[in-house]
């Protein structure tokens, strides 16, 4: 994880970098999530918090075993043509918590969209991911439907997991 410290307010906040694209390939959905959390930037993997429901809900969906390594999980999300990013590039964060960002510069999702045609879902991980995709909504392909899903973080504590499972399951018509 690269990040360069500062003094702010009496406290430090640090200058993140996120996670490149994964998995590669031509996908037909983008899954794009806010910002990794500290955990995910630490461990270099989307998702990395073990009580982030992310994965559970890809191995439901897309029969990826639970049991399966970071790679696999990646590979699974590959074979169902599903790309996973980060609306936001970089940013100052203390903490973990999306309502903690602060001075964010996006990655070009427009760009991206133009440059991978095969695209035709793009999710946003949560209403702070949504926000932030509003901004290029109006720049990217026709071809292109936007779906704002219940967050997967333990931070979203108050939807249940079932409510979230039938949510996302609208990435199966892109798949």
């Amino acid at each position: 994880m690269r990040k360069k410290a500062f003094r702010v307010w009496g406290s430090t906040m640090s200058l993140l970098k996120g996670l490149p694209f994964e998995p590669g390939g031509d996908p037909h959905v983008l899954i794009l999530g806010s910002f990794p959390s500290t955990l995910s930037l630490e461990a270099g993997a989307y998702y990395a918090n073990p009580r982030n429901q992310f994965w559970k809900i890809m191995e439901f969906h897309l029969g990826i075993p639970e049991a399966s390594t970071y790679r696999e999980k990646l590979a699974g999300l590959k074979n169902n043509n599903i790309g996973i990013w980060d609306v936001i590039f970089s940013c100052e964060r203390q903490g973990a918590m999306d309502h903690a960002i602060r001075n964010a510069t996006p990655n070009d999702i427009p760009l991206f969209l133009n440059d991978h045609p095969t695209v035709r879902m793009v999710i946003a991980n949560g209403t702070t991911a949504g926000r932030y995709l509003e901004q290029f909504r109006l720049k990217w392909p026709s071809r292109v439907s936007l779906h704002i899903l219940p967050s997967t973080s333990p931070a979203n504590a108050r939807t249940p997991f079932s409510e979230k499972l039938r949510a996302w399951a609208v990435m199966l018509e892109a798949v």
